[in-house]
């Protein structure tokens, strides 16, 4: 598995928000982009699972351009799975009947073959006992875990995260950590918005700096969090690192 993308450009009337973004990704590797409130991070993973139509450039998945206008994005998106800030979780629905609806409804298949997957994932990130509850019996970061084990149930190849700890109290943003380390340790190839700068530092294999649409910096965590290149990255890692 391979993700490329290739010159990506969006505007939102007559704001460029991706002003030529290209980023190759390997698999098993974590990419965190960092930048500024309105840099284009969120835009970013938007287009990659298709949810936003690029204006130009292209992203090449397994050597196939995704982005073509003509193609299905529904297949795309069963690869692609992402999960937000906001847990989006049906309030109505228990969690399970939450994670197993799109797995029902996507690829047909009963809560009977789902039921030992999907307890299986309930199990790894401790949720086992809290199946049967309905969103609002659940903490934030139950809530999130529950969003993540939902996309999971899909089987994604690739799954990419939009700043899914910063509707949380700090307190729970730890948990919900803790699962994308797990996710990290399968293997699984992943690209994260995200403010939790200490997290990037100490797990990314790699870090993208946007700025105005652009990826201004790029490199392992240690090169760019300890000697930035670029004068913008610097000024930003001074407004939100905290003095040592």
């Amino acid at each position: 598995m391979k993700l490329r993308l290739d010159n990506v450009q969006k505007s939102f009337g007559a704001t460029r928000v991706l002003d030529g973004i290209s980023l190759d990704v390997a698999k098993g590797e974590m990419v965190c982009l960092i930048g500024a409130s309105g840099s284009g991070k969120s835009t970013l993973l938007r287009c990659i699972n298709l949810l936003e139509p690029l204006d130009d450039g292209a992203i090449w998945l397994d050597g196939e351009d995704i982005a073509e206008p003509a193609l299905d994005p529904q297949p795309i998106r069963q690869r692609i799975g992402i999960v937000f800030q906001s847990f989006n979780l049906f309030p109505h629905m228990t969690a399970v009947e939450n994670v197993m609806l799109a797995p029902r409804r996507v690829r047909k298949e009963t809560r009977e073959a789902l039921r030992p997957e999907v307890t299986a994932l309930f199990d790894r990130f401790g949720l086992a006992d809290r199946m049967g509850h309905y969103p609002d019996q659940l903490s934030g970061g139950q809530q999130q875990r529950v969003a993540i084990i939902r996309a999971l149930a899909m089987r994604p190849e690739i799954m990419l995260f939009d700043e899914i700890t910063s509707a949380l109290d700090p307190e729970l943003v730890g948990e919900v950590l803790q699962v994308l380390k797990a996710l990290k340790e399968d293997g699984m190839t992943m690209i994260l918005a995200t403010h939790e700068m200490a997290f990037a530092r100490d797990v990314a294999d790699r870090v993208c700096v946007l700025d105005h649409g652009r990826i201004i910096e790029e490199g392992p965590p240690a090169q760019v969090f300890t000697a930035p290149r670029e004068a913008r990255t610097r000024a930003f890692l001074s407004r939100v690192l905290q003095p040592v």
